[in-house]
């Protein structure tokens, strides 16, 4: 296996990461809301589980009052946590990275790996794709652009493609859930869902 390959796999392995923004205040004392993202689908199962079975309440206690967002890829993430709309969310590598260096590492932490996998590439049955060499002249979407999907789709395209084969739109899916929803092209790169 090249090495570069290999580094991609090991940076691709750790898919959703634990990412706290950071700031110089001092924690309140009271009453608190912690505001979490997370995104509708099995690679987020800690947040799902935490949330809907009252663990994460429960581990935070009564002066702490949970605030869940929801997302449909990284950069939206990124662009909470810039804002100041969120305290910490689970996100893919990619966008941890692009957040991490646009702020010269002042507007995040990564704390702690989640999750490894959760990701598919879902082709249309009539699309008539069954290997890499199908994807010619075939239109690929994925979640949002620069997302951890998108950057793994790529990263396939150039290693199983030849260049401009396949064409990827950069069109995201809607925020929420995918279900009932037509892939926007031949073929995407998604999280897997529950």
């Amino acid at each position: 296996m090249k090495h570069t390959t290999l580094r991609r796999t090991i940076a691709l392995a750790a898919l959703t990461l634990a990412v706290v923004g950071c700031s110089a205040q001092v924690a309140p004392k009271g009453p608190v809301t912690m505001r979490v993202g997370y995104f509708p689908n099995i690679t987020h199962s800690q947040a799902l589980v935490g949330v809907a079975c009252g663990d994460f309440q429960k581990a935070l206690g009564s002066d702490v009052t949970l605030d869940v967002k929801i997302f449909n890829a990284g950069p939206s993430v990124i662009e909470a946590l810039f804002a100041g709309q969120i305290d910490l969310s689970y996100i893919g590598p990619n966008p941890a990275i692009n957040g991490y260096v646009q702020s010269k590492g002042e507007a995040l932490r990564v704390i702690a790996g989640a999750t490894s996998g959760g990701a598919a590439f879902v082709v249309r049955p009539d699309a008539n794709i069954a290997k890499p060499e199908d994807l010619a002249g075939k239109n690929l979407a994925s979640t949002q652009l620069g997302n951890t999907q998108d950057v793994a789709l790529r990263a396939y395209l150039a290693e199983h493609t030849r260049r401009g084969a396949a064409r990827l739109s950069g069109r995201a899916w809607p925020q929420g859930s995918r279900k009932g929803r037509q892939c926007p092209g031949d073929a995407h790169r998604q999280p897997a869902n529950p």
